[in-house]
């Protein structure tokens, strides 16, 4: 029987936790132990009785480390690491190729090590994709804190005063997060308008509603794993040409463009927002990756040029309740596909295995890590 290790989650701001009692009720009548630290779930409403009446036992920090598996959200930090046991499970978002150390470490311990955000992007993964389901909450609340700060409301509204018109909203980027944005402003009543380098989602936008910018040329552009590839400055340049109208007509733009493993694409310049109309808004989600404006601050709401920019880092932990129920349903179809009979089975011939394994008894797995970390062959 594996026994799953469940720590308070210690990065700042942080207040969404691995495991639910729901899940944690499942994960024992499936045949594994449960462990949780003190207080785990405090910030989601989760009592610790609410984990023992799910069968979980509450222990201290050192039994935790002494378990099988470990399930995390963020990465571990040193510290964290420094207490494991050799030969320890761990299951997080990693982002292996920001946190080289942290991979030298955990190989130190001669870990197994599946990073979440390196599952692949696809239909038989898409019960276990921690990012969409994190993704699809932080673009539902991006809408919210922008309007927020907006100062005016989405919708139109005929008063016997006069009638308002409706907010502009424009959204680069129809990933998970773009998309959900794009129906939450539209159930607000907002005109949607949205940029997007990939072909495939202008029929996407459509079916929400959403109006498409076009950009011109998006046969040319590649994806990989539901992500775009690195694109030319060139192309950029064009996109923000194309999208610079309806930016100055706006009310509340929201960017959520990364590429994995880089910095994310600059798409608003200030001279961009020294454009835009007094009052407007703009709320970056890749702020955490260098933001996709050139003025976002991480943390921060700011104003520059008469518009406010919002860089909430993690908007996920914003709802901590959703945000913790959808990360442990994930992590429970996760570990159900792992293992058989309550024990790992390790089947490297998975493409769901073989894209999330970092290490393997201490050994970097993946050929590109081998480069950036100064693990030695055991």
């Amino acid at each position: 029987m594996l026994t799953i290790g469940i720590p308070k989650e210690t990065t700042q701001g942080e207040t969404r936790v691995a495991l639910s009692p729901t899940i944690s009720k499942q994960l024992i009548k499936q045949g594994f132990k449960i462990c949780l630290e003190q207080n785990a779930g405090v910030h989601c409403c989760f009592s610790d009785k609410d984990y023992e009446e799910s069968g979980a036992e509450i222990v201290d920090l050192k039994k935790i480390y002494q378990c099988d598996l470990i399930v995390k959200i963020n990465p571990p930090n040193k510290k964290e690491v420094s207490m494991m046991k050799k030969g320890i499970t761990l299951i997080s978002l990693l982002f292996p190729y920001s946190n080289a150390s942290i991979i030298t470490m955990l190989a130190e311990k001669q870990a197994n090590v599946l990073s979440l955000d390196s599952i692949p992007r696809t239909s038989l993964a898409q019960s276990m994709d921690v990012l969409s389901s994190q993704a699809n909450l932080a673009g539902y609340k991006s809408v919210l804190l922008g309007g927020v700060e907006m100062g005016k409301i989405f919708p139109m509204l005929m008063t016997s005063a006069g009638t308002i018109k409706p907010a502009t909203v424009v959204i680069f980027g129809a990933g998970v997060a773009g998309l959900q944005a794009i129906a939450t402003a539209k159930r607000l009543g907002a005109n949607v308008w949205v940029s997007d380098i990939r072909p495939e989602t202008k029929e996407q936008v459509a079916s929400l509603g959403g109006k498409f910018i076009e950009v011109g040329e998006l046969n040319n552009v590649t994806t990989e794993g539901g992500y775009v590839k690195e694109v030319s400055t060139d192309f950029l340049d064009k996109q923000k040409e194309a999208v610079l109208e309806k930016v100055i007509d706006a009310d509340l733009v929201i960017t959520t463009a990364l590429v994995p493993g880089k910095k994310a694409p600059l798409l608003i310049s200030d001279e961009m927002v020294s454009k835009m109309k007094a009052g407007s808004v703009i709320v970056d989600m890749a702020v955490s990756q260098g933001g996709n404006c050139e003025l976002s601050e991480l943390n921060k709401v700011v104003s520059k040029h008469n518009v406010k920019i919002v860089g909430e880092g993690n908007l996920p932990a914003t709802l901590p309740i959703n945000a913790s129920e959808l990360f442990a349903k994930n992590i429970q179809n996760f570990v159900l596909h792992l293992t058989e009979g309550g024990e790992f089975k390790w089947d490297l011939e998975d493409e769901i295995t073989a894209g999330s394994l970092i290490l393997k008894n201490g050994d970097i797995f993946q050929e590109s890590l081998k480069k950036i970390t100064t693990v030695e062959p055991a």
